[in-house]
C-alpha cells in the first residue's frame, strides 16, 4: 500500500473534522441533498466525458496505482537483471525457468527468453504491453481529473440551488436554515473532494506514470540485452543510464 496517499487523505479529513468539532456540532455539516448534488452530479458529468465501456477500468487502474506502492526501484531492477544475465551466461536460457522474479514485467520477459522467442518478438510484445498499460494509467488520471473539476462545479450548482430555495421562501423563516445549509455545504463538499482526494491523486498518478514508464523501459532493454547474451557487467553499465546522476555514482561505488 502507498501509505503516503492514505495518510495524506485521512489526515486532511481528520484536521477538518477536528476544526468542525471544536467550533460546533458535526451533524450541522452533514446534509444528504448536498452530498447527492456534489457526488452524484460529479460522477454523472464524468460519465458524459468518457466512454462508458472504459471508465470503470480506467478508474480501477488509476485508483490501484495511486494507492499501491511497488517495491521495485530502478536500482533493484538493474541488480536483478544483472543476476539473470549471469544465470543465462552459466546455464543458458533454460536456467531461467526456475528463477523467481519480483517484478511482473520482468517475469514476463524472463519467460519469453526461457521459451526461446526471438528478440524482435520480445521487444514488440513487451513494448505493446507497456504502452497499453500506460494508456490505461493515463485514462485513470483523466477520470480523477474530471472528478476533481466537476466536484467544485457541482458545489457551486448546489450553492445556487440553495440560494434559489432560500429566496423563494423568505416569507417562511423555518426554510432559511435548510436552504442555506445546501447552499454552503455543497461548496464545502466540492472543495474537499477536489482538493483532498481527486487533484492530489492526479499529481500522484503523474509521478507514478513517469516511474512506471522508466521502470518498464529499463526492464525491456535489460531483457533484450539478456536475450542477446550480453555480459552482466555490460548490461549493468548500459542500464545505469536510467538512474539519476547522483544515484549513478553511488551505484558505481557500490558495484
Amino acid at each position: 500500500m502507498d501509505l503516503g496517499s492514505i495518510i495524506g487523505i485521512v489526515a486532511a479529513f481528520v484536521v477538518v473534522l477536528i476544526a468542525i468539532m471544536l467550533g460546533g456540532n458535526l451533524t450541522q455539516f452533514i446534509d444528504v441533498p448536498s452530498i447527492l448534488i456534489v457526488i452524484g452530479g460529479g460522477f454523472a458529468a464524468t460519465l458524459v466525458r468518457f466512454p462508458l465501456a472504459g471508465i470503470g477500468g480506467a478508474f480501477v487502474v488509476g485508483g490501484k496505482v495511486a494507492f499501491t506502492h511497488k517495491k521495485s526501484s530502478p536500482r533493484d531492477l538493474i541488480e536483478e537483471i544483472s543476476s539473470l544475465a549471469d544465470i543465462v551466461r552459466k546455464s543458458g536460457p533454460l536456467g531461467l525457468e526456475t528463477v523467481e522474479v519480483s517484478d511482473a514485467t520482468l517475469a514476463k520477459g524472463v519467460q519469453y527468453i526461457a521459451d526461446g522467442y526471438e528478440g524482435e518478438f520480445i521487444k514488440d510484445a513487451m513494448e505493446r504491453d507497456r504502452d497499453l498499460y500506460l494508456d490505461r494509467l493515463q485514462e485513470g488520471r483523466k477520470v480523477f481529473k474530471a472528478l476533481g473539476d466537476s466536484a467544485p462545479a457541482f458545489g457551486m450548482i448546489g450553492t445556487l440551488v440553495g440560494l434559489v430555495q432560500m429566496l423563494a421562501t423568505m416569507d417562511d423563516p423555518s426554510t432559511i436554515g435548510p436552504s442555506m445549509a445546501i447552499a454552503l455545504l455543497t461548496t464545502l463538499y466540492g472543495a474537499l473532494i477536489a482538493n483532498v482526494i481527486c487533484l492530489p491523486l492526479v499529481d500522484k498518478l503523474d509521478s507514478k506514470f513517469e516511474t512506471e514508464e522508466v521502470n518498464q523501459t529499463l526492464v525491456i532493454d535489460g531483457i533484450l540485452q539478456i536475450r542477446e547474451n550480453k555480459s552482466p557487467a555490460l548490461i549493468r553499465d548500459m542500464l545505469i543510464a536510467y538512474l539519476p546522476e547522483k544515484a549513478r555514482a553511488e551505484f558505481a561505488e557500490a558495484a
